[in-house]
């Protein structure tokens, strides 16, 4: 038993520098995402530009898109805008979905949603505006249902809405040519 007891501290300081050290070669970009070859989840949000305008699941079938989440609050967010103005400008499909940060009420804050249109506007006016639309998700319900963890991330979603790709961070060139352009292609055809 004393024996036992002496092998113990090191065989889980052994399994937890396994678990440790396997972390190092892991790609936090790259994570499997439990939306993958799935239609999208079900939603009905509001266009960002025009609260009465509704967009649905069914919305964004008929063609392949990229479905990019992104906020005006996010640098890289507003650093791959320009990137996602040229590959609109290619003929690629853009939707944002808009990533509302939560208001405090205890601090004041209060959704104002005029402003954001404005800081919007100024955004993409200043950046460039890859966006077919944007659709608000105020209360993130389909950010959640999606799984997204912060932004931007971006989804790429088949003429029939089931989600065939998703990644985490910006869209660079390096990662349009590496990734996504034959993905892309190939739901092109």
């Amino acid at each position: 038993m004393r024996k036992l007891a002496f092998f113990l501290p090191l065989a889980l300081f052994l399994g937890l520098a396994v678990f440790l050290f396997s972390g190092l070669f892991s790609n936090p970009m790259e994570r499997e995402s439990s939306v993958l070859n799935k239609p999208l989840p079900v939603f009905s949000l509001p266009d960002l530009n025009d609260p009465t305008k509704q967009w649905t699941a069914d919305s964004l079938k008929g063609k392949p898109l990229l479905l990019n989440v992104w906020g005006v609050w996010c640098p890289t967010c507003n650093a791959e805008l320009a990137y996602l103005s040229e590959l609109r400008e290619q003929g690629v499909t853009i939707v944002g979905l808009y990533y509302e940060q939560p208001a405090d009420a205890a601090f004041g804050e209060v959704f104002d949603l005029a402003r954001l249109q404005q800081d919007v506007a100024l955004k993409l006016s200043q950046n460039g505006n890859p966006y077919q639309w944007n659709i608000l998700d105020k209360e993130r319900s389909l950010i959640f249902d999606l799984g997204v963890t912060g932004a931007p991330e971006t989804f790429l979603i088949d003429k029939n809405g089931v989600v065939r790709y998703h990644h985490i961070g910006d869209i660079n060139p390096q990662l349009w040519q590496q990734k996504l352009a034959s993905e892309w292609q190939a739901l092109q055809e």
